[in-house]
């Protein structure tokens, strides 16, 4: 990644300055229908005709502006809203312009082919992918379209017979943002036997469910809770993943993968952390429940930046968010699929919701610690 010094410090600088320059609404239904503006706050508001909604689980302040007739549980729904306008003022205008210093490519300074050569020194055998094995960067690289990681060694789930030998009698949940929902897509799209058992969601939201009664196998899918650019959700399909977590009963058939960045892009890092923090302690009480119940990480990946993405949702602040995601749950039993370096190492552009090989690669890298041998 390549920004200039005064872009970033613009950029910061709204972020901070702004509760969030992103927009969101709420319907409420009661005695009257009004669509109101929804924000986040790290305060509490007192306000009479504010309606402070603290979950009250896990203490998120996610709080509403409401009618005074109607009381919060009136809420039926949740949905995105547009940007916030005229954040840039002045000289900070110069430092978001296309193809100027944004979406402008760097050019190679000599050739722009790289000649690898086999080394002359036998490669070190890895091991099986182990839980708990901190990340390392570079993390791996790409051999012919296949991801080959520094610290394990990934295996390849090329048939929908392999993947199935691993899931069998297994509970897999998907908790987290499209990203994540690209690999329901993936594993229903790719196992005949994995049938999606409608649930009437919308695709592109969810949640979802699927599954393969003869090898005792079901995927869920579910969003993680507000913030979260959808068009429009239930109030009642929107949970938080702390609470989730909470009620899985876990064990050595149970499978979780987590993943949450993009929609925390525009709040101050303070929220992402405050998230994380439930996650993190739901987790542990998990494994101390249940040991060998898998958990999986899966970080955040580079993307393109079409217009005012830079501004408000750039790969700087993906970073930012990345950069804790890894800190706060180094030293956990979780496993990591780095999607970060796997995004960014890939000769393909750069995509919010990456190519299928990509996320062909991420299935595998998910799997090898599932299924770390034949063996299961």
């Amino acid at each position: 990644m390549k920004y200039e010094k005064y872009s970033i410090s613009g950029s910061e600088s709204k972020w901070r300055s702004y509760p969030t320059p992103k927009l969101y609404s709420a319907m409420m239904q009661g005695v009257e229908t009004k669509k109101l503006p929804w924000t986040h706050r790290l305060l509490q508001c007192g306000y009479q005709n504010h309606s402070f909604t603290p979950e009250e689980r896990t203490g998120e302040p996610w709080f509403c502006y409401k009618p005074k007739k109607l009381p919060c549980s009136a809420r039926i729904n949740h949905a995105k809203g547009g940007y916030q306008k005229g954040l840039l003022i002045g000289e900070e205008k110069r430092y978001f312009q296309s193809e100027v210093n944004i979406k402008r490519p760097i050019l190679p300074s000599s050739s722009s082919y790289i000649t690898v050569e086999p080394s002359p020194r036998a490669a070190t055998p890895l091991g099986e992918c182990v839980r708990g094995t901190p990340l390392v960067s570079p993390s791996g690289f790409y051999s012919q379209d296949q991801w080959m990681s520094m610290t394990c060694n990934i295996r390849r789930f090329e048939s929908p017979a392999r993947i199935t030998n691993c899931l069998r009698r297994k509970n897999v949940y998907l908790f987290g943002d499209s990203t994540v929902r690209q690999w329901f897509e993936y594993l229903t799209e790719f196992i005949p036997g994995l049938k999606i058992f409608d649930l009437g969601n919308p695709k592109n939201i969810g949640p979802h469910l699927a599954v393969d009664l003869e090898n005792n196998i079901m995927v869920e899918y579910h969003p993680h809770g507000p913030p979260i650019r959808f068009n429009t959700v239930s109030s009642q399909d929107l949970h938080y993943i702390a609470n989730e977590l909470d009620e899985i009963k876990g064990g050595k058939d149970t499978v979780i993968t987590i993943t949450l960045w993009s929609h925390f892009s525009t709040f101050p890092i303070e929220v992402y952390i405050r998230r994380l923090q439930n996650i993190r302690r739901s987790i542990l009480q998990l494994l101390g429940r249940n040991p060998d119940t898998v958990v999986v990480m899966k970080t955040a990946n580079v993307q393109a930046l079409p217009g005012d993405v830079s501004l408000y949702n750039s790969d700087w602040y993906s970073y930012q968010h990345d950069l804790v995601l890894r800190k706060m749950f180094t030293g956990t039993n979780v496993a990591f699929v780095d999607a970060w370096e796997m995004t960014i190492a890939h000769y393909l552009p750069h995509n919010l919701h990456p190519e299928r090989v990509i996320v062909k690669n991420e299935i595998d890298v998910f799997l090898s610690y599932v299924c770390p041998s034949e063996k299961r």
